[in-house]
């Protein structure tokens, strides 16, 4: 295998996403419960492709390609989708708007951030079928690709929604930032008052992670929509015309690449992994992940090691999330 590093970076990030899930569970936040499911299952799916294809271009199974690369098409529109339902929360609450976050309105929430998250992304993926000219591309070293009709209609349905709901992220991100400013002396009191479970710790590492990811997120989809374009759109002639070949599965080995795709599609290959990090890194040295870490090494000192615990100072050693990530 020549790219062994690419499995071990998928896994790896796949690994790391779920660290947070914990507290983030116990939250009921689905905005960032949205983000860890799509991060882990997009690296899983990178890593098993690079395994399966790693210096081929065969067509073992189909079947895991028609929905791999659909999964691919969801999380395109879904990652933005949920950094803006946290970002839209966030301005919520730090908002002069009267506010109280009773069982009701946090059942509301869910239910809408659900619809968002998941059932938005599941829309996206059917109308993929409109600009799917052929049914997936193949690529030596990654796998499965999703196939796209690039035309205008191509740019409606694939390109355009996740640059759109990145637009509303940094839209609501910008005016949450400008409701803590102006009330920064009083923010904890103000959050405490709304019944809102956030600290102004979580709250601004939540408003850093989310405009982070849109960033970077962003930055990555809008080069790949250029590199795909810089030749030309096709014109739309007919159903007929578009889907006439459906069938046909394009195999792509690294010897018939320009040096250039290649490249691109290593940068691009590395958007989601990336992704993966940047989450961990803003929630895998918080307060709550070392209280999570403390639990682990507690029980498993107690259960495996068959060891007397008379105290919980495990960690009482290590540097403090504000020493870690000095937005705390």
């Amino acid at each position: 295998m020549q790219y062994l590093y690419l499995p071990v970076v998928a896994f790896l990030a796949a690994a790391l996403v779920l660290v947070p899930l914990p507290w983030h569970w116990r939250a009921r936040n689905v905005g960032t419960l949205a983000i860890i499911a799509w991060l882990f299952v997009i690296n899983m799916i990178y890593g098993i492709n690079t395994i399966v294809w790693a210096g081929n271009v065969s067509n073992p199974v189909p079947l895991w390609c028609d929905i791999s690369t659909k999964l691919i098409i969801g999380a395109n529109t879904a990652l933005p989708v949920a950094t803006m339902c946290v970002c839209k929360h966030l301005e919520l609450v730090a908002s002069n708007r009267r506010v109280r976050f009773d069982n009701i309105d946090k059942r509301r929430r869910i239910i809408f951030d659900s619809i968002m998250c998941f059932g938005v992304p599941l829309l996206f993926m059917a109308l993929h079928y409109i600009v799917q000219g052929h049914r997936f591309d193949i690529v030596e070293n990654f796998g499965c690709q999703p196939a796209v009709y690039f035309s205008i209609e191509g740019i409606i349905i694939v390109w355009l929604p996740p640059l759109i709901f990145a637009v509303a992220t940094l839209v609501y991100a910008a005016i949450a930032l400008h409701h803590f400013i102006r009330r920064r002396m009083s923010f904890a009191a103000h959050l405490q008052n709304s019944n809102s479970a956030l600290t102004t710790q979580r709250y601004l590492r939540l408003m850093a992670m989310a405009v982070t990811e849109i960033t970077w997120g962003s930055a990555l989809t809008a080069f790949n929509f250029y590199n795909n374009i810089e030749s030309g759109l096709r014109p739309w002639i007919s159903w007929q015309n578009v889907h006439s070949d459906w069938l046909r599965i394009d195999l792509f080995a690294f010897l018939e690449l320009p040096p250039a795709f290649i490249r691109n599609m290593f940068l691009v290959w590395w958007a989601m992994p990336a992704s993966a990090y940047v989450f961990f890194f803003f929630f895998g040295f918080g307060e709550e992940a070392r209280k999570e870490y403390r639990k682990v090494i507690i029980a498993f000192r107690r259960h495996v090691l068959k060891q007397s615990i008379k105290d919980d100072s495990t960690f009482a050693s290590l540097p403090s999330a504000r020493q870690v990530f000095h937005l705390r």
